[in-house]
C-alpha cells in the first residue's frame, strides 16, 4: 500500500473510532437530535460522512456506480437509522474505500477522476441552475485524498463535541487530553 493511502486511512480510521465512541455514549434518538433548526444532527453527519467517502474514493477512484441522495438522504430530519446500523455504515464504507485505495500505483496518484453530483445536490451546493452535463468535478487523486480525509476529520470534531454537548460526559472520546 502507498504510503500517503496509508497515512490517509490510518488517520481517517482514528476519526471513525472517535465517532464510533460518541454513538456508543447516545441512544438513537440523540443521535437524531438537532440542537437548533440550522444544525445538523449527528446522524446527518454520519450519513454525510459515509456519503462523501463512498462517492470520492469507492465511486470516483475506484470507477464503481454513483449512488449517493446528498439533499434527499443525509440531511433529513426524521433519521430512520439506528446507531448500530450507523456504525456498520460507516464501517462498510471504510472497508470498500480500503480496498479501493490499497490498489492504487503511484503514478494513479496524479490521475485525475470525474467525481459525480446529482443536478439537484450540485445546483444547492453552487446555489446555480446547471444541467446535468455540468454536474462534476475533477480531481487528481492525490489531492482528493488529502481533502476527503480533512472533510472526515472536520465533520468527526464536530460529532465529538455534539456527543459532549448532549450527554454530559467525561469520557476522553478523542484519546487526547484537551
Amino acid at each position: 500500500m502507498l504510503e500517503i493511502v496509508k497515512n490517509v486511512l490510518e488517520d481517517m480510521n482514528k476519526q471513525l473510532n472517535r465517532i464510533i465512541k460518541s454513538l456508543d455514549n447516545l441512544d438513537d434518538d440523540l443521535i437524531w437530535k438537532k440542537t437548533g433548526s440550522s444544525t445538523n444532527s449527528i446522524g446527518n453527519l454520519c450519513l454525510h460522512l459515509a456519503g462523501n467517502e463512498y462517492q470520492n474514493f469507492v465511486s470516483a477512484i475506484g470507477n464503481n456506480p454513483f449512488i449517493r441522495e446528498r439533499s434527499r438522504g443525509e440531511f433529513v430530519p426524521e433519521g430512520g437509522m439506528t446507531r448500530d446500523e450507523l456504525k456498520n455504515l460507516l464501517q462498510r464504507t471504510r472497508s470498500d474505500s480500503t480496498s479501493t485505495l490499497s490498489n492504487l500505483s503511484e503514478k494513479d496518484l496524479n490521475r485525475e477522476v470525474i467525481i459525480r453530483y446529482s443536478l439537484e445536490d450540485w445546483n444547492k451546493m453552487h446555489r446555480v441552475n446547471a444541467s446535468e452535463d455540468e454536474t462534476y468535478d475533477i480531481r487528481v487523486i492525490r489531492l482528493l485524498l488529502i481533502q476527503v480525509a480533512a472533510h472526515y476529520g472536520y465533520h468527526t470534531g464536530q460529532i465529538v463535541f455534539l456527543t459532549k454537548l448532549l450527554k454530559d460526559i467525561d469520557e476522553n472520546i478523542t484519546g487526547q487530553y484537551h
